[in-house]
């Protein structure tokens, strides 16, 4: 992305933040006036800054069980996603019961899971893959059924078997759609995270944020709540490079498109 084309990106939202922040800095300073109620952005910044060391040691547990959980989510989702593209009985048996899973609130089962698993990393993966898997499911399965038939019948008739044609045409096809699901489970992994820690854990990001609340500590709350925007907003931002990573072919697939429909509009002219 050129220099030119990353600034016409960002400068909308940066702006809506900068007139966001002013507000409230204003609000804060002259409407409310109390600390304790509403802090301003520089008195959370500075409260931040002096207490970096503390966020930073409760951020690492953070990540650390939303990698794992995250991780577990990201398995399982695969296996039951290709489990469903091979078998119409497993989809039907399946699907319904991934819907029914969205209905349980996190907050209800993460003390249950605390109570059966203890204060280890086990339960607090459980409920960031619990928060995470079904968007990240859902997408692959539907990637699947979108993908080109026509070609995977094409590979069938010269021999190929059904796996290496999932494999060469479906895999590859599902990989769009396996990415919008990813952007979307990932924004709840850290929330999820946080949700295991407020049910019970020694240490992280939601351990501190309560304390800081028990003590009346409304700036260091605030801060702690940008602490896990800021590393969300980064996850997020990673499932892009990720995708050029994965994917570069999209890239030529974009740029013949835009050259065709610009090549098409021309010859609509003449």
């Amino acid at each position: 992305m050129s220099a030119g084309r990353l600034l016409r990106t960002l400068w909308p939202p940066l702006l809506l933040a900068a007139v966001l922040l002013g507000g409230w800095q204003l609000v804060g300073r002259f409407a409310i006036d109390n600390p304790q109620v509403l802090p301003t952005p520089s008195d959370v910044a500075s409260a931040g800054w002096d207490q970096k060391a503390a966020l930073w040691q409760n951020a690492l547990p953070t990540l650390r069980e939303t990698a794992a959980g995250f991780g577990l989510s990201f398995a399982v989702s695969w296996i039951i996603a290709t489990a469903m593209d091979f078998s119409a009985a497993a989809r039907r048996a399946v699907y319904p019961l991934l819907v029914a899973s969205q209905t349980i609130p996190v907050i209800a089962v993460a003390p249950l899971f605390v109570v059966i698993f203890g204060f280890t990393l086990l339960p607090k993966m459980l409920l960031v893959a619990l928060a995470t898997f079904f968007p990240l499911t859902a997408s692959l399965a539907e990637g699947f059924a979108a993908a080109d038939g026509e070609a995977a019948r094409l590979l069938r008739s010269m021999g190929a078997s059904r796996w290496q044609a999932f494999r060469k045409v479906r895999v590859p096809g599902a990989l769009p759609f396996f990415f919008t699901g990813l952007r979307v489970s990932i924004t709840y992994a850290i929330g999820g995270a946080i949700f295991a820690e407020y049910a019970g854990a020694e240490d992280g990001l939601g351990i501190y944020m309560k304390q800081m609340q028990d003590v009346f500590r409304t700036d260091l709350v605030f801060a702690t709540i940008l602490v896990i925007a800021v590393l969300s907003v980064l996850l997020f931002a990673s499932t892009y490079l990720l995708e050029r990573l994965v994917t570069p072919w999209r890239r030529y697939e974009r740029a013949d498109s835009s050259g065709d429909g610009g090549r098409g509009r021309g010859w609509g002219r003449r």
